[in-house]
């Protein structure tokens, strides 16, 4: 790109040195410079890239933007200062893609829970349709099928923009991105303009960030304040009618609002729920009509996961005909509620539940199949150096299951002991017990389960690893749970093919 052109977004600024013609690529990592690269110092919370010029510029950067002063070779490297480098990135990263975001239709998703769901489900149904898609979330970044891991539900605003610029490069029409209250605070969807935003819900969590509940609402609200006031483009904001806070969210924005809800008046609702064990089924009644839905996912969370979607791609144009038809085949999003395969004679779900709503939502999606007898047992931890408050209120959800073991999800720093005694504190009943490693959590609970019992293993979901410290460790609830639940229940009569049991021949 002409260096001139990718400079000049940046209204106040001062450059000196030797500006070259064109720049290759853009970093904030100074081991991603590439040759003839521009480097952005970006003050962290632990790292401060102005002390990494150097090597930016050894790695072959040859602009440096920086708030500070730096020591660079003014005849071989330019460097362009400005106030605060937080915002030029946020000015650069879009410019620099050629805004890509305006070459597709973008939905972003926003709410504490069924973020992930519902953004898994619109792209699982795009797809079925046969249109290209992307999405980007908390599993990583899915290309049309390809799935690339990424570091947080909403990445830094460089790596958003080269995220949504290979979507479109590669031909989707539609990309889908989970948008998260950090990402809206911090600016990482700058530059990202949105055609449809969809509100989930808002419970509570991350409040040792946005400190209350109003702020983190206000947090989310950003996602429609920021569809902006060109009524001429056709976008819609896609709320929950049965969540207090799409009243206030709504008012965000002077855009179309679509509702969607089970309890009140919405313009897309479920009626006539019918849940069983290994789906779902409901009237749902749509400006189009009214239809007979089925599909593969289980509690009534996914009803209402699947009337958002419903809501969204109607407003993006699909007759809800077709909508209902390919949502029939949606398999459940992974790490969601998803069953783990087995013949064994237990029922075992991993979730990503790390709040009191979802833990909630998750009990009660299984709990009308407990047999007589049988035990619910479920896995909750929590993060370690995070919301404490919550803790407590978690395990009181929990407190509905029959036996509890609580545990940790990523401890990081925090000792196991902290964790585990501040989530005791909320137990409503004796029947728990508490294992700080995760591990033997897992283990714990297969130890303790019989014939018939359903376990719920919540809070890693998908994620295949635990911070310890700040290292990454494998971690696979479903791996260790069917490993140990081999040694229980399959001797004698059962074997494993790919980690699933089967009967012996």
């Amino acid at each position: 790109m002409e260096t001139e052109k990718l400079l000049a977004v940046l209204p106040v600024k001062k450059v000196v040195g030797a500006v070259p013609p064109t720049v290759t690529d853009m970093a904030v990592d100074s081991r991603a410079v590439n040759a003839g690269g521009v480097f952005v110092c970006i003050d962290g919370f632990t790292v401060d890239g102005h002390n990494y010029v150097e090597k930016a510029v050894n790695n072959g950067a040859r602009v440096i933007v920086a708030s500070k002063p730096v020591e660079v070779d003014l005849e071989k490297v330019a460097v362009a200062y400005v106030d605060d480098t937080s915002r030029a990135i946020a000015l650069l990263a879009p410019r620099f893609y050629a805004y890509p975001s305006k070459r597709m239709t973008m939905i972003g998703v926003t709410g504490t829970n069924g973020k992930t769901s519902v953004s898994g489900i619109l792209h699982a149904v795009l797809r079925a349709a046969g249109e290209m898609s992307a999405v980007s979330g908390t599993i990583g970044f899915d290309l049309d099928g390809t799935l690339y891991e990424t570091e947080n539900t909403t990445p830094d605003v460089l790596t958003t923009q080269g995220m949504i610029a290979r979507a479109a490069e590669e031909g989707c029409t539609t990309m889908t991105m989970e948008v998260s209250s950090h990402g809206l605070i911090e600016g990482r969807l700058a530059g990202t303009e949105f055609d449809i935003a969809i509100f989930t819900n808002l419970t509570h969590d991350h409040l040792d960030f946005h400190g209350t509940m109003e702020e983190y609402g206000h947090a989310k609200s950003l996602l429609f304040s920021q569809l902006g006031q060109d009524l001429e483009k056709p976008k819609f904001a896609v709320v929950n009618a049965d969540d207090a806070w799409s009243e206030k969210l709504q008012d965000m924005t002077s855009y179309p609002v679509l509702s969607y809800g089970i309890h009140n008046e919405a313009v897309f609702r479920g009626s006539d729920i019918v849940l069983a064990a290994d789906g779902t089924s409901f009237t749902l009644t749509a400006p189009d009509g009214e239809f007979a839905v089925s599909m593969n996912l289980i509690g009534e969370f996914s009803v209402y996961n699947a009337l958002a979607v419903t809501a969204a791609l109607y407003a993006k144009g699909m007759a809800t005909v077709d909508i209902i038809r390919y949502l029939k085949e949606v398999p459940a999003v992974k790490g969601r509620m998803e069953q783990v395969p087995t013949t064994l004679p237990l029922t075992m779900y991993v979730d990503y539940a790390h709040s009191p709503d979802a833990i909630e939502k998750a009990i009660a999606a299984v709990l009308p199949y407990k047999k007589d007898r049988s035990k619910l047992i479920f896995v909750i931890g929590t993060g370690g150096n995070r919301d404490r408050l919550k803790r407590p209120i978690m395990a009181e959800k929990a407190s509905v299951a029959d036996y509890v073991i609580l545990t940790t999800d990523d401890p990081r720093d925090e000792p196991y002991e902290s964790i585990v005694s501040e989530l005791a504190a909320g137990m409503l009943h004796e029947g728990y017990a508490c294992i700080g490693d995760r591990a033997e959590a897992v283990r714990h609970a297969v130890e303790v389960a019989e014939r018939d019992d359903i376990i719920i293993f919540a809070g890693k979901g998908h994620e295949d690893f635990q911070i310890i410290g700040s290292t990454k460790y494998p971690h696979s609830d479903a791996e260790i749970a069917l490993e140990e639940a081999e040694k229980k229940f399959g001797t004698g009569s059962d074997q494993t093919r790919d980690g699933v049991f089967v009967p012996r021949s």
